[in-house]
């Protein structure tokens, strides 16, 4: 099921969401349970992804893109998620990267490592998470000194998406120990660099196409790969957050819209004391409850979409879509397997897999904690 009569979705969109719907059903659905069983990376479908333009859609066609607005990318994504939520976290994932050098680069670094991005030349990731310092980018420990005509940048990260797969890997390292935020800066990594080494994947609970892996770093980068200036890097990774935070909130939209399509066909399918299981009022207030959430969570999203492209603040709508919509998906995806008792609970229907993908969502790109403290600090000034 897509809704393409909201507000902010046009003709094209639907035409869009058409093409992308078939893919999705056609070819990602059908592999979504085989590289979660079997634990295979997800960027396997990235040459069809990057035939259909996926790789590039926030991306400027000059350096190879094809621009959506950003309620497209939200459609798109969402649309994406249904058929495999994997795939579309790898998307997100590799959005990160590519918005990174958009936002952060100058037209060279843009033609040189954007371009190739955007084409679905291969992946991007964004190396901003460490293993002690969490939500907090002040205590990065990763650290980058001018040598000459190089940097060089020693630490480690955790939990990078992509990273075995990607072709190029935004790296955050603070330049000055001693300005918190303000000294942190950004790297352009190319994957083959000498010094940077890459553990194996976790073993995650869900989301496992999507991979994620811990970097250890010890190497060098010409000092004209670093994003911006010195110090920048910090306010370049909240603005790239703001946008990828409707992209986590496009996710649990798919994820949520598929659980929601198993549960409304299955309650109508289900015969139980010679009716189907849907006639019975708490089904149906429980598929009530369901709908609205979702209803108000594409809601949320769109209106941070809408003013996102108007080029108005939208740090507080993208947080309120992305914390929003990341519960509700835990709520939906509950509920439809419930729905479907027992059967719900077996690997033989996708429900039990939408509810470990929905976990993650949570937590992603600032977790729902996170996410009150930034809207309640916006909203208490």
């Amino acid at each position: 099921m897509v809704f393409c009569t909201r507000v902010g979705l046009t003709d094209d969109d639907k035409i869009l969401a058409e093409m992308l719907m078939r893919f999705s059903q056609e070819k990602l659905a059908p592999m979504a349970a085989i590289l979660d069983r079997d634990n295979l990376s997800a960027a396997c479908h990235l040459p069809a992804l990057a035939e259909l333009g996926l790789t590039g859609i926030n991306v400027p066609e000059k350096f190879g893109g094809v621009a959506l607005k950003p309620a497209s990318i939200v459609l798109a994504i969402s649309i994406i998620a249904q058929g495999c939520a994997a795939t579309a976290s790898m998307l997100g994932a590799h959005f990160l990267g590519t918005d990174a050098l958009l936002l952060g680069g100058n037209d060279a670094q843009r033609e040189q490592f954007l371009t190739p991005l955007a084409q679905g030349k291969g992946l991007a990731a964004f190396a901003l998470t460490e293993p002690g310092c969490g939500s907090n980018p002040a205590e990065l420990t990763t650290y980058a000194m001018r040598e000459g005509d190089y940097y060089r940048i020693v630490g480690g990260k955790q939990f990078i998406s992509n990273a075995e797969e990607a072709r190029t890997i935004i790296v955050f390292a603070k330049t000055d120990k001693n300005l918190g935020n303000k000294g942190i800066s950004a790297f352009i990594l190319p994957r083959d660099t000498a010094g940077l080494v890459i553990d194996r994947a976790e073993n995650l609970m869900g989301i496992r196409g999507g991979k994620a892996y811990a970097l250890t770093l010890d190497c060098r980068v010409p000092a004209s790969n670093l994003l911006g200036n010195e110090g920048d890097g910090f306010k370049l990774a909240m603005k790239v957050l703001d946008n990828s935070r409707l992209d986590v909130a496009a996710t649990c939209l798919g994820i949520a819209q598929a659980a929601f399509a198993c549960a409304t066909e299955w309650t109508k399918a289900r015969m139980v004391g010679g009716k189907p299981l849907n006639m019975r009022q708490g089904v149906q207030w429980t598929l009530a409850d369901m709908g609205c959430q979702l209803e108000a969570a594409w809601g949320l999203t769109l209106q941070a979409a809408y003013l996102r492209a108007c080029q108005q603040p939208f740090t507080m709508a993208a947080s309120m879509a992305k914390l929003f919509a990341s519960e509700m998906v835990n709520f939906v995806t509950d509920r439809a397997l419930q729905l479907h008792g027992g059967y719900g609970y077996t690997q033989e229907l996708p429900l039990e897999r939408f509810v470990r993908d929905a976990r993650i969502m949570r937590i992603y790109e600032g977790s729902s904690e996170i996410q009150r403290t930034v809207i309640g600090r916006l909203i208490a000034n």
